[in-house]
């Protein structure tokens, strides 16, 4: 009975079913977010990959990661709970 697995026709059947629940206007977005959920996937296990192998995280291997800029501090005092400065 599952002799072959998949076949043109699972596929198709799939597809069909796909876009009958989801919609075609919302299957290009679908994609994209998928793929570019995937980029983020697939960088971040490179990246780890890098840490387990004890090089740095940043783009260029061989080069240490940059140092965190400090933000800097006004002489008024802190911000405003809304955002604006007083």
């Amino acid at each position: 009975m599952l002799r072959n697995g998949l076949e043109p026709w699972h596929l198709l059947i799939v597809a069909i079913v796909v876009i009958v629940l989801f919609g075609s206007k919302k299957l290009p977005d679908t994609a994209r977010s998928l793929g570019r959920s995937m980029r983020i996937l697939k960088s971040e296990a490179k990246a780890l990959k890098q840490e387990d192998a004890g090089e740095p995280a940043s783009g260029e291997p061989g080069l240490p990661d940059p140092a965190p800029s400090a933000a800097p501090v006004s002489p008024s005092g802190p911000a405003a709970s809304d955002g604006r400065a007083r």
